[in-house]
């Protein structure tokens, strides 16, 4: 009897432990501020989506932690991925949007990229290109109208840095289609892009669909911006039923999987990291409240609002298109290296 009483004192103790242990987890963020890094200059795609974000990730966590968005801009998002990775502590406190092009840019191991993407603790994404296109955009004065017009007229683009989408399929569109384009590098984020095209300084540039319904939505309705293809799509979008894909464009299986390998960002389009290595039961706590916001109707509607569609997967869907993409032969990676080093 005796030692009946001491195993259910026993059981009782172990019960309590199991039941406060993880409520003193679940009690890390109480109090806590949590920095959400925006890779980008004020005002574009990633820093709305990030803000809105930041309003209702907050209920979801439980500690209700502060969310202080925070732009640093620099290196098309690089400086930052490479700071997540490296630098900034790894205990659950920092979270950043990630430029889509930099993790593709870390599969092919190029030089300032200092983190290796399988690594990163991902939360998931926004969008996984859905309802969505990376478009070739250009002023409606432009003279160039079509696909045939961008062969023998000169096209100025703008583009960011190096591992910038619109630097990246500026050249595929070069190189595939033989379009007469030039790259105008350097600028700090699509809005000033915008603005450089508004001042006639560049006739267009590569932009999200749902960037441009951001950014330039009353341009868009009023058709003072032309679409001449279509990128990041397996088959157009039904509002864009005149606009070709690239991969229509493409003329050869060779030209088809490089296009194929250089569209894999897209479908990771808004991703969002943790530092590698964040105690797993915070890590485990982001995603489930990255995904329960992202499925929450209030947030879609206010992301509809600012023009971008939420097509949202989780960390692991994100871990399989890079996956994949670690797994793209050797030849295609090369090939696509080479076109980011012309």
């Amino acid at each position: 009897m005796h030692r009946s009483i001491m195993w259910t004192l026993a059981a009782s103790m172990f019960a309590l432990s199991s039941i406060a242990a993880p409520a003193q987890t679940n009690a890390f963020y109480q109090g806590k501020t949590i920095q959400l890094i925006v890779p980008f200059s004020p005002g574009g795609y990633y820093d709305v989506s990030s803000r809105l974000l930041a309003k209702y990730l907050p209920r979801e966590i439980q500690g209700q932690p502060t969310i202080v968005v925070q732009n640093q801009p620099g290196g098309g998002g690089l400086t930052a991925a490479n700071r997540l990775a490296n630098s900034i502590p790894r205990d659950g406190l920092s979270i950043a949007a990630i430029g889509r092009g930099i993790p593709q840019l870390a599969l092919l191991k190029e030089p300032g990229i200092l983190f290796d993407p399988l690594q990163l603790t991902w939360l998931g994404s926004l969008s996984d290109f859905s309802h969505d296109a990376h478009l070739l955009v250009v002023n409606q004065s432009s003279k160039v109208r079509s696909t045939d017009d961008a062969k023998r007229l000169s096209l100025h683009l703008g583009g960011g840095a190096a591992g910038s989408t619109n630097i990246t399929f500026a050249r595929l569109a070069r190189d595939l289609f033989g379009f007469n384009v030039e790259v105008v590098r350097g600028f700090p984020g699509s809005n000033d892009i915008w603005l450089a095209m508004e001042r006639g300084e560049v006739d267009g540039q590569l932009a999200d669909l749902s960037g441009i319904m951001t950014a330039r939505s009353e341009s868009w309705r009023d058709g003072k911006l032309r679409p001449l293809i279509q990128f990041g799509r397996r088959d157009r979008l039904p509002s864009l039923q005149d606009v070709p894909t690239g991969r229509e464009l493409a003329s050869s299986i060779e030209d088809l999987a490089l296009l194929q390998f250089a569209e894999i960002p897209f479908f990771m389009s808004l991703a969002f990291a943790a530092p590698p290595a964040v105690p797993d039961e915070r890590a485990q706590s982001l995603r489930a409240a990255f995904m329960k916001v992202a499925r929450d109707p209030e947030f879609v509607k206010d992301m509809s609002r600012a023009g971008i569609a939420v097509d949202a997967v989780d960390g692991d869907a994100v871990m399989a298109v890079l996956e994949a993409g670690a797994l793209t032969s050797a030849k295609v990676k090369e090939r696509f290296a080479r076109l980011l080093k012309d």
